[in-house]
């Protein structure tokens, strides 16, 4: 799961370093209790997000879209995106297509939205979720375009507790 504030740049530049570092580590204190309570691993910040893995892209889902939801109260629009697929774990990082894969797939995520592919979707199959179809999108570096989909959010943010 990656997730990234949208605008931040300009964000920053409006608040200053000073008020902007203080709603950053707002930011921060929210997504890391986010990624405890859904159970995942928070592998490293991105400057304006988080990249976090889980034991499946159920709770990645539900903690993107927790995170998405909760930082609305600092006037914050947070994108996500989830992906799967084997990876190389490091002592401090990890590493591999996949993860390649959900950074692309984040970007292309809009305002307040969570983007899974489709492999993502179909191992989610009778988790009560519910997606948009966002479309085939060719993403650098991959030879066929990725379908992806966009998690309906509000039956995930309702969610009170990890599964």
């Amino acid at each position: 799961m990656l997730t990234d504030i949208v605008g931040s740049t300009k964000r920053a530049s409006e608040l200053g370093d000073t008020r902007w570092s203080a709603l950053l580590d707002q930011h921060d204190r929210i997504a890391r209790l986010e990624i405890e309570r859904f159970k995942g691993r928070e592998v490293r910040t991105t400057g304006d997000g988080f990249l976090a893995t889980f034991d499946g892209p159920a709770r990645a889902i539900r903690c993107a879209a927790a995170i998405s939801e909760r930082v609305r109260s600092l006037d914050l629009q947070v994108r996500g995106g989830v992906h799967t697929g084997e990876i190389e774990v490091k002592p401090d990082d990890i590493s591999g297509i996949a993860v390649h894969i959900g950074a692309r797939i984040c970007a292309l995520a809009g305002a307040g939205e969570v983007l899974v592919s489709n492999t993502v979707r179909d191992l989610v199959a009778g988790a009560n979720f519910r997606f948009g179809d966002y479309g085939f999108h060719a993403l650098k570096g991959l030879d066929e375009a990725v379908h992806l989909y966009r998690a309906e959010t509000e039956e995930h943010v309702r969610a009170t507790s990890a599964r």
